[in-house]
């Protein structure tokens, strides 16, 4: 069994026991450091076509994040953590790639929590992912991870964001049942609210969910090939907001204008973000 198979076995089963939003409640202060390694050409190929990358050439931006992950898990499942691991939504992302990285870069991997926020529908978590090549910082992501529970507070929560703006529609997406089951192999984040339609109901969505990860990813993968990016260069950071889950399967639309995009299947926007780009 993988490590990544102990941390979510000890996910299930420390799981119940743990209750999200306790007062007083306090993030671990340790890290988990990934000493430095290539990339395993074999996940990193099956990852590139689920997400429709170019299989050869530089690392995707978001892959130190699939990297890092079996680390974030770790943290996530210890005894010590304060939230759930199972049912956790990724709710938001911000990347930086300081640099173009490559398959043969051996990467030092740093994962650590940063922080427990009072969120409408519960408590979210800010994971920070941190590479480095020689001691250099050359790559870095925050992440946030709702554990959705009663906020019982004594006031009524903020409303949710508004509507964004339509933005002019470029490609049409059919994602079928199974996506979740294949980007959770390629990527090693095999959460149940992804995988069946069974696991996905114990954590109260009626179907099962595209990852966050993935939707974030196809969208660079259209966009690094030209289609709507509207501008040139290497994409050097993103930021995406995972507005509402992707139920499998669906069809859904990817928008983008300039530096902006969208997901969203008629008028519900799924996923909202922006690039950045290098020249």
């Amino acid at each position: 069994m993988t490590g990544l198979s102990l941390s979510l076995v000890r996910g299930a089963v420390t799981s119940p026991f743990k209750r999200a939003g306790r007062p007083g409640a306090t993030l671990p202060a340790g890290r988990e450091v990934l000493p430095p390694g290539r990339v395993a050409p074999g996940p990193l190929a099956a990852y590139s076509r689920v997400c429709g990358f170019a299989e050869s050439g530089p690392l995707p931006l978001t892959y130190p994040h699939v990297l890092g992950f079996p680390a974030a898990m770790r943290l996530m499942t210890a005894h010590d953590f304060p939230l759930p691991v199972l049912g956790l939504v990724h709710t938001w992302i911000e990347i930086t790639g300081h640099r173009a990285l490559h398959p043969t870069d051996e990467l030092e991997l740093t994962v650590y929590a940063d922080g427990l926020t009072p969120h409408r529908r519960g408590t979210e978590v800010t994971m920070v992912t941190e590479a480095r090549l020689g001691g250099e910082l050359v790559w870095e992501s925050r992440s946030g991870y709702l554990s959705r529970h009663t906020t019982g507070a004594a006031t009524a929560p903020p409303p949710p964001p508004a509507a964004p703006p339509e933005l002019p529609a470029v490609a049409e997406w059919r994602l079928p049942a199974g996506l979740g089951r294949r980007y959770g192999a390629a990527s090693g984040d095999r959460n149940p609210i992804h995988l069946h339609p069974v696991t996905a109901r114990l954590f109260g969505f009626p179907r099962p969910i595209a990852h966050g990860m993935w939707t974030v990813a196809r969208c660079l993968a259209e966009a690094g090939g030209g289609a709507g990016a509207g501008e040139s260069g290497r994409i050097h950071s993103v930021r995406a907001d995972f507005r509402a889950p992707v139920p499998l399967p669906s069809t859904v639309t990817y928008a983008a204008d300039g530096s902006d995009f969208q997901v969203r299947a008629g008028s519900r926007v799924h996923l909202t973000g922006s690039v950045t780009r290098e020249g």
